[in-house]
Protein backbone atom coordinates (compact mmCIF):
# COMPACT_ATOMS: atom_id res chain seq x y z
CA UNK A 1 0.00 0.00 0.00
CA UNK A 2 2.91 2.36 0.65
CA UNK A 3 3.75 2.35 -3.06
CA UNK A 4 0.34 3.73 -3.96
CA UNK A 5 0.10 7.40 -4.78
CA UNK A 6 -2.06 9.26 -2.27
CA UNK A 7 -4.74 10.35 -1.96
CA UNK A 8 -6.58 7.44 -3.53
CA UNK A 9 -9.61 5.21 -3.31
CA UNK A 10 -9.12 1.44 -3.17
CA UNK A 11 -11.82 -0.90 -4.47
CA UNK A 12 -11.64 -4.26 -2.72
CA UNK A 13 -12.75 -6.81 -5.30
CA UNK A 14 -13.43 -9.62 -2.82
CA UNK A 15 -15.69 -7.46 -0.63
CA UNK A 16 -17.58 -6.12 -3.64
CA UNK A 17 -18.19 -9.62 -4.98
CA UNK A 18 -19.29 -10.83 -1.55
CA UNK A 19 -21.80 -7.99 -1.23
CA UNK A 20 -23.33 -8.69 -4.64
CA UNK A 21 -23.48 -12.44 -4.07
CA UNK A 22 -24.98 -12.07 -0.58
CA UNK A 23 -27.72 -9.78 -1.85
CA UNK A 24 -28.57 -12.02 -4.81
CA UNK A 25 -28.67 -15.07 -2.56
CA UNK A 26 -31.05 -13.41 -0.08
CA UNK A 27 -33.31 -12.26 -2.93
CA UNK A 28 -33.57 -15.74 -4.43
CA UNK A 29 -34.23 -17.27 -1.00
CA UNK A 30 -37.21 -14.98 -0.39
CA UNK A 31 -38.76 -14.23 -3.77
CA UNK A 32 -39.52 -16.42 -6.76
CA UNK A 33 -39.09 -13.45 -9.11
CA UNK A 34 -36.70 -10.62 -8.29
CA UNK A 35 -34.40 -8.03 -9.84
CA UNK A 36 -31.23 -6.57 -8.32
CA UNK A 37 -30.82 -3.10 -9.79
CA UNK A 38 -27.74 -1.17 -8.67
CA UNK A 39 -28.09 2.53 -7.83
CA UNK A 40 -25.66 4.51 -10.03
CA UNK A 41 -26.01 7.67 -7.97
CA UNK A 42 -24.33 5.95 -5.02
CA UNK A 43 -21.12 5.27 -6.93
CA UNK A 44 -20.99 5.35 -10.74
CA UNK A 45 -17.43 4.06 -11.17
CA UNK A 46 -17.56 2.08 -14.46
CA UNK A 47 -15.65 -0.86 -12.93
CA UNK A 48 -18.40 -1.31 -10.34
CA UNK A 49 -21.11 -1.07 -12.98
CA UNK A 50 -19.34 -3.73 -15.04
CA UNK A 51 -19.19 -6.08 -12.03
CA UNK A 52 -22.91 -5.59 -11.39
CA UNK A 53 -23.67 -6.29 -15.05
CA UNK A 54 -21.54 -9.45 -14.99
CA UNK A 55 -23.73 -10.77 -12.14
CA UNK A 56 -26.93 -10.17 -14.10
CA UNK A 57 -27.80 -6.97 -12.27
CA UNK A 58 -29.73 -4.03 -13.70
CA UNK A 59 -28.70 -0.36 -13.63
CA UNK A 60 -30.94 1.97 -11.63
CA UNK A 61 -30.60 5.49 -13.02
CA UNK A 62 -32.21 8.78 -12.03
CA UNK A 63 -31.20 11.14 -14.82
CA UNK A 64 -30.56 11.18 -18.54
CA UNK A 65 -26.80 11.40 -17.87
CA UNK A 66 -26.88 8.26 -15.73
CA UNK A 67 -29.04 6.54 -18.33
CA UNK A 68 -26.47 7.29 -21.03
CA UNK A 69 -23.61 6.14 -18.77
CA UNK A 70 -25.37 2.83 -18.18
CA UNK A 71 -25.74 2.39 -21.94
CA UNK A 72 -22.04 3.17 -22.48
CA UNK A 73 -21.07 0.55 -19.90
CA UNK A 74 -23.10 -1.96 -21.90
CA UNK A 75 -26.43 -2.35 -20.10
CA UNK A 76 -29.20 -3.25 -22.52
CA UNK A 77 -32.19 -0.91 -22.36
CA UNK A 78 -34.33 -3.68 -20.89
CA UNK A 79 -31.78 -4.03 -18.07
CA UNK A 80 -32.30 -0.45 -16.88
CA UNK A 81 -34.63 0.89 -14.17
CA UNK A 82 -35.29 4.55 -14.93
CA UNK A 83 -36.43 6.65 -11.96
CA UNK A 84 -36.27 10.25 -10.73
CA UNK A 85 -37.41 13.68 -11.93
CA UNK A 86 -34.38 14.41 -14.15
CA UNK A 87 -35.34 12.22 -17.08
CA UNK A 88 -35.20 13.98 -20.44
CA UNK A 89 -37.88 13.39 -23.06
CA UNK A 90 -35.61 11.64 -25.56
CA UNK A 91 -34.20 9.09 -23.11
CA UNK A 92 -37.63 8.64 -21.50
CA UNK A 93 -39.20 7.69 -24.82
CA UNK A 94 -36.23 5.51 -25.77
CA UNK A 95 -36.42 3.73 -22.42
CA UNK A 96 -40.17 3.07 -22.59
CA UNK A 97 -40.05 1.84 -26.18
CA UNK A 98 -36.93 -0.22 -25.49
CA UNK A 99 -38.48 -2.16 -22.62
CA UNK A 100 -36.79 -0.49 -19.64
CA UNK A 101 -38.56 -0.41 -16.28
CA UNK A 102 -39.66 3.22 -16.20
CA UNK A 103 -41.29 4.65 -13.07
CA UNK A 104 -43.20 7.88 -13.61
CA UNK A 105 -42.05 10.60 -11.18
CA UNK A 106 -43.34 13.85 -12.67
CA UNK A 107 -46.47 15.09 -14.40
CA UNK A 108 -44.51 16.05 -17.52
CA UNK A 109 -43.60 12.39 -18.01
CA UNK A 110 -47.30 11.54 -18.17
CA UNK A 111 -47.66 14.09 -20.98
CA UNK A 112 -44.64 12.60 -22.79
CA UNK A 113 -46.54 9.31 -23.03
CA UNK A 114 -48.65 10.96 -25.70
CA UNK A 115 -45.60 11.06 -28.00
CA UNK A 116 -45.16 7.29 -28.04
CA UNK A 117 -46.22 5.48 -31.23
CA UNK A 118 -49.92 4.69 -30.95
CA UNK A 119 -49.73 1.37 -32.79
CA UNK A 120 -47.80 -0.38 -29.99
CA UNK A 121 -48.44 -1.26 -26.34
CA UNK A 122 -46.16 -0.04 -23.54
CA UNK A 123 -45.79 -0.54 -19.79
CA UNK A 124 -44.82 1.94 -17.07
CA UNK A 125 -44.77 2.17 -13.30
CA UNK A 126 -45.42 5.10 -10.99
CA UNK A 127 -43.77 6.27 -7.79
CA UNK A 128 -45.87 6.58 -4.65
CA UNK A 129 -45.15 9.25 -2.06
CA UNK A 130 -44.23 7.67 1.27
CA UNK A 131 -45.17 9.86 4.25
CA UNK A 132 -43.29 8.40 7.20
CA UNK A 133 -45.24 10.49 9.70
CA UNK A 134 -48.27 8.35 8.81
CA UNK A 135 -46.69 5.06 7.76
CA UNK A 136 -43.82 4.66 10.21
CA UNK A 137 -43.69 7.49 12.78
CA UNK A 138 -40.77 5.87 14.62
CA UNK A 139 -38.61 6.52 11.56
CA UNK A 140 -39.82 10.08 10.88
CA UNK A 141 -36.77 11.87 12.24
CA UNK A 142 -34.82 15.01 11.43
CA UNK A 143 -37.09 16.51 8.78
CA UNK A 144 -37.73 13.08 7.25
CA UNK A 145 -41.44 12.98 8.05
CA UNK A 146 -42.44 13.69 4.43
CA UNK A 147 -40.86 12.91 1.09
CA UNK A 148 -40.35 15.20 -1.89
CA UNK A 149 -40.89 12.34 -4.32
CA UNK A 150 -43.77 10.39 -5.77
CA UNK A 151 -47.53 11.00 -6.02
CA UNK A 152 -49.45 11.24 -2.77
CA UNK A 153 -52.36 8.92 -2.05
CA UNK A 154 -53.42 11.11 0.86
CA UNK A 155 -54.94 13.62 -1.56
CA UNK A 156 -56.03 13.35 -5.19
CA UNK A 157 -52.54 13.39 -6.72
CA UNK A 158 -51.97 9.65 -7.08
CA UNK A 159 -55.52 8.90 -8.18
CA UNK A 160 -55.36 11.65 -10.80
CA UNK A 161 -51.96 10.51 -12.06
CA UNK A 162 -53.21 6.94 -12.46
CA UNK A 163 -56.30 8.20 -14.29
CA UNK A 164 -54.17 10.35 -16.61
CA UNK A 165 -51.85 7.44 -17.43
CA UNK A 166 -54.70 5.05 -18.15
CA UNK A 167 -56.31 7.52 -20.55
CA UNK A 168 -53.70 6.37 -23.03
CA UNK A 169 -55.13 3.20 -24.53
CA UNK A 170 -51.68 1.86 -25.44
CA UNK A 171 -50.23 2.30 -21.93
CA UNK A 172 -50.53 -0.18 -19.08
CA UNK A 173 -49.65 0.63 -15.48
CA UNK A 174 -47.75 -2.42 -14.25
CA UNK A 175 -45.60 -1.32 -11.30
CA UNK A 176 -45.33 0.74 -8.13
CA UNK A 177 -42.10 2.36 -7.00
CA UNK A 178 -41.89 3.00 -3.24
CA UNK A 179 -38.26 3.83 -2.46
CA UNK A 180 -37.95 5.63 0.87
CA UNK A 181 -34.58 5.98 2.61
CA UNK A 182 -34.58 6.54 6.36
CA UNK A 183 -31.82 7.37 8.81
CA UNK A 184 -32.76 4.38 10.94
CA UNK A 185 -32.70 1.83 8.07
CA UNK A 186 -34.85 -0.31 10.34
CA UNK A 187 -36.37 -3.60 9.23
CA UNK A 188 -39.77 -2.49 10.53
CA UNK A 189 -40.03 0.45 8.17
CA UNK A 190 -39.70 -1.84 5.15
CA UNK A 191 -42.52 -4.07 6.39
CA UNK A 192 -44.71 -1.03 7.00
CA UNK A 193 -43.99 0.44 3.58
CA UNK A 194 -44.71 -2.94 1.96
CA UNK A 195 -48.03 -3.14 3.82
CA UNK A 196 -48.87 0.38 2.70
CA UNK A 197 -48.18 -0.57 -0.90
CA UNK A 198 -50.50 -3.55 -0.56
CA UNK A 199 -53.26 -1.23 0.65
CA UNK A 200 -52.68 1.19 -2.24
CA UNK A 201 -52.81 -1.58 -4.82
CA UNK A 202 -56.02 -2.91 -3.27
CA UNK A 203 -57.60 0.53 -3.08
CA UNK A 204 -57.03 1.19 -6.79
CA UNK A 205 -57.57 -2.44 -7.90
CA UNK A 206 -54.21 -2.48 -9.62
CA UNK A 207 -53.06 -5.50 -11.59
CA UNK A 208 -49.30 -5.22 -11.24
CA UNK A 209 -46.25 -7.07 -12.52
CA UNK A 210 -43.68 -5.57 -10.14
CA UNK A 211 -43.12 -3.72 -6.89
CA UNK A 212 -39.96 -1.62 -6.77
CA UNK A 213 -38.97 -1.42 -3.09
CA UNK A 214 -35.91 0.77 -3.70
CA UNK A 215 -32.84 0.61 -1.48
CA UNK A 216 -31.50 2.11 1.72
CA UNK A 217 -30.48 -1.21 3.32
CA UNK A 218 -27.46 -1.81 5.48
CA UNK A 219 -24.85 -3.93 3.79
CA UNK A 220 -22.93 -6.90 5.14
CA UNK A 221 -22.05 -5.17 8.42
CA UNK A 222 -21.68 -6.86 11.79
CA UNK A 223 -24.45 -5.95 14.20
CA UNK A 224 -26.75 -4.56 11.49
CA UNK A 225 -29.85 -6.09 9.85
CA UNK A 226 -29.06 -8.63 7.15
CA UNK A 227 -30.41 -8.70 3.60
CA UNK A 228 -32.44 -11.76 4.58
CA UNK A 229 -34.06 -9.91 7.50
CA UNK A 230 -35.02 -6.99 5.25
CA UNK A 231 -36.46 -9.23 2.55
CA UNK A 232 -38.45 -11.35 5.00
CA UNK A 233 -40.06 -8.15 6.34
CA UNK A 234 -40.86 -6.92 2.83
CA UNK A 235 -42.31 -10.31 1.97
CA UNK A 236 -44.56 -10.23 5.03
CA UNK A 237 -45.90 -6.79 4.15
CA UNK A 238 -46.61 -7.62 0.51
CA UNK A 239 -48.30 -10.96 1.17
CA UNK A 240 -51.35 -9.08 2.45
CA UNK A 241 -52.41 -8.38 -1.15
CA UNK A 242 -49.99 -9.83 -3.69
CA UNK A 243 -49.37 -13.34 -4.91
CA UNK A 244 -45.58 -13.36 -4.64
CA UNK A 245 -45.38 -16.23 -7.13
CA UNK A 246 -46.72 -13.91 -9.82
CA UNK A 247 -45.10 -10.57 -9.06
CA UNK A 248 -41.47 -9.42 -9.39
CA UNK A 249 -39.74 -7.65 -6.51
CA UNK A 250 -37.17 -5.02 -7.50
CA UNK A 251 -34.55 -3.71 -5.08
CA UNK A 252 -32.18 -0.82 -5.78
CA UNK A 253 -29.27 -1.03 -3.31
CA UNK A 254 -26.28 1.25 -3.62
CA UNK A 255 -24.81 1.81 -0.18
CA UNK A 256 -25.32 -1.86 0.72
CA UNK A 257 -23.17 -2.90 -2.23
CA UNK A 258 -20.31 -0.41 -2.33
CA UNK A 259 -19.91 1.25 1.08
CA UNK A 260 -17.82 -1.51 2.65
CA UNK A 261 -16.07 -2.36 -0.62
CA UNK A 262 -14.03 0.85 -0.87
CA UNK A 263 -11.29 2.38 1.30
CA UNK A 264 -9.57 5.74 1.02
CA UNK A 265 -5.92 6.41 1.81
CA UNK A 266 -4.42 9.77 2.62
CA UNK A 267 -0.87 10.71 3.60
CA UNK A 268 0.32 13.13 6.25
CA UNK A 269 1.95 16.17 4.64
CA UNK A 270 2.48 18.41 7.67
CA UNK A 271 2.49 18.37 11.49
CA UNK A 272 2.15 21.52 13.60
CA UNK A 273 1.57 22.18 17.27
CA UNK A 274 -1.23 24.62 18.02
CA UNK A 275 -2.15 25.42 21.62
CA UNK A 276 -1.73 22.12 23.42
CA UNK A 277 -2.53 19.77 20.52
CA UNK A 278 -1.02 18.72 17.22
CA UNK A 279 -2.63 19.58 13.88
CA UNK A 280 -2.12 16.87 11.29
CA UNK A 281 -2.60 17.98 7.66
CA UNK A 282 -3.23 15.27 5.06
CA UNK A 283 -3.40 15.27 1.28
CA UNK A 284 -6.98 14.01 1.36
CA UNK A 285 -10.01 16.00 2.40
CA UNK A 286 -13.26 15.59 4.24
CA UNK A 287 -14.84 16.10 0.83
CA UNK A 288 -13.43 12.70 -0.15
CA UNK A 289 -14.92 10.95 2.88
CA UNK A 290 -18.01 12.79 3.98
CA UNK A 291 -19.35 15.21 1.34
CA UNK A 292 -22.51 15.67 3.44
CA UNK A 293 -20.28 16.84 6.33
CA UNK A 294 -22.30 14.86 8.89
CA UNK A 295 -19.83 12.35 10.30
CA UNK A 296 -17.71 12.77 13.41
CA UNK A 297 -16.20 9.27 13.43
CA UNK A 298 -14.70 7.06 10.75
CA UNK A 299 -13.54 3.47 10.53
CA UNK A 300 -9.84 4.15 10.20
CA UNK A 301 -6.36 2.88 10.89
CA UNK A 302 -3.07 4.75 11.30
CA UNK A 303 -0.18 3.34 9.27
CA UNK A 304 3.14 4.61 10.59
CA UNK A 305 6.21 4.65 8.37
CA UNK A 306 8.41 3.42 11.25
CA UNK A 307 7.98 2.27 14.84
CA UNK A 308 7.32 5.09 17.29
CA UNK A 309 6.81 5.41 20.99
CA UNK A 310 6.01 9.10 21.30
CA UNK A 311 2.42 9.33 22.48
CA UNK A 312 0.61 12.65 22.63
CA UNK A 313 -2.75 13.47 24.26
CA UNK A 314 -4.49 14.95 21.20
CA UNK A 315 -4.04 15.16 17.44
CA UNK A 316 -6.59 16.72 15.11
CA UNK A 317 -6.51 15.32 11.59
CA UNK A 318 -7.51 17.73 8.83
CA UNK A 319 -7.62 17.79 5.08
CA UNK A 320 -5.44 19.62 2.64
CA UNK A 321 -7.98 22.22 1.56
CA UNK A 322 -7.93 25.89 2.58
CA UNK A 323 -11.21 25.53 4.48
CA UNK A 324 -11.13 26.00 8.23
CA UNK A 325 -13.86 23.40 8.68
CA UNK A 326 -11.94 20.67 6.82
CA UNK A 327 -11.36 18.89 10.13
CA UNK A 328 -11.84 15.14 9.89
CA UNK A 329 -11.37 13.43 13.26
CA UNK A 330 -9.42 13.49 16.53
CA UNK A 331 -6.78 11.04 17.70
CA UNK A 332 -6.39 10.70 21.47
CA UNK A 333 -3.41 9.18 23.30
CA UNK A 334 -1.77 7.72 20.21
CA UNK A 335 1.73 7.94 18.77
CA UNK A 336 2.37 11.22 17.01
CA UNK A 337 1.88 11.01 13.27
CA UNK A 338 4.69 12.22 11.01
CA UNK A 339 5.01 13.34 7.39
CA UNK A 340 4.69 10.29 5.16
CA UNK A 341 2.49 8.29 7.51
CA UNK A 342 -0.76 7.05 5.98
CA UNK A 343 -4.34 7.04 7.25
CA UNK A 344 -6.66 4.42 5.80
CA UNK A 345 -10.40 5.07 5.98
CA UNK A 346 -12.67 2.06 5.52
CA UNK A 347 -16.21 1.74 4.15
CA UNK A 348 -16.30 5.02 2.24
CA UNK A 349 -17.62 3.74 -1.09
CA UNK A 350 -21.10 5.29 -0.94
CA UNK A 351 -21.85 8.88 -1.91
CA UNK A 352 -18.20 9.92 -1.94
CA UNK A 353 -16.85 9.71 -5.50
CA UNK A 354 -20.15 10.94 -6.97
CA UNK A 355 -20.43 13.88 -4.57
CA UNK A 356 -16.81 14.94 -4.17
CA UNK A 357 -16.40 18.39 -5.70
CA UNK A 358 -13.67 19.59 -8.03
CA UNK A 359 -12.41 21.86 -5.28
CA UNK A 360 -8.69 22.74 -5.22
CA UNK A 361 -7.65 19.21 -6.15
CA UNK A 362 -9.18 17.17 -8.93
CA UNK A 363 -10.39 13.56 -8.78
CA UNK A 364 -7.80 11.22 -7.21
CA UNK A 365 -6.54 7.83 -8.38
CA UNK A 366 -8.67 4.73 -7.89
CA UNK A 367 -6.93 1.38 -7.42
CA UNK A 368 -8.36 -2.12 -7.52
CA UNK A 369 -7.19 -4.59 -4.88
CA UNK A 370 -7.54 -8.16 -6.16
CA UNK A 371 -5.68 -11.45 -5.78
CA UNK A 372 -2.80 -10.06 -7.83
CA UNK A 373 -2.28 -6.96 -5.68
CA UNK A 374 -3.12 -3.41 -6.68
CA UNK A 375 -3.75 -1.96 -10.13
CA UNK A 376 -4.88 1.47 -11.28
CA UNK A 377 -8.42 1.51 -12.68
CA UNK A 378 -8.99 5.27 -12.78
CA UNK A 379 -6.13 7.70 -13.27
CA UNK A 380 -6.29 10.93 -11.30
CA UNK A 381 -7.40 14.00 -13.18
CA UNK A 382 -4.77 16.54 -14.11
CA UNK A 383 -5.27 20.23 -14.83
CA UNK A 384 -5.06 19.46 -18.55
CA UNK A 385 -7.80 16.82 -18.23
CA UNK A 386 -10.04 19.42 -16.63
CA UNK A 387 -9.06 22.15 -19.09
CA UNK A 388 -9.60 19.98 -22.18
CA UNK A 389 -13.24 19.45 -21.26
CA UNK A 390 -13.83 23.14 -21.82
CA UNK A 391 -12.00 23.35 -25.12
CA UNK A 392 -14.24 23.50 -28.15
CA UNK A 393 -13.34 22.49 -31.66
CA UNK A 394 -12.30 25.41 -33.80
Amino acid sequence: MRKLETPAYIVKEKVLENSINSLNSALSNNFKNSIFSYSLKTNSLPYILERVKSHGGFAEVVSSDEYELARLVGFDINKIVYNGPLKCKNTFIEAVTGGAIVNIETKREIKWLNELPKDQKYSVGIRINIDLADISPDDAKENEDYSRFGFSSENNELEQAITDILKYKNIKLVGLHVHRTTLSRSVNVYERVASYVSNIAKKHSLDLKYIDIGGGFYGIMEGKPTFDEYFKAIKKGLEAYFDLNLITIIVEPGNAIVASAIDFISAVIDVKKIRDFYLITTDGSRNDLDPFYKKSKYFHSLIYSDSKEYQVPLQIVGGGTCLEYDKIFEVENQNLLAVGDVIKYESVGAYTMTLSPLFIRFFPNVYLKDTNGYRLIRKKWSASDFYNIYKTEE
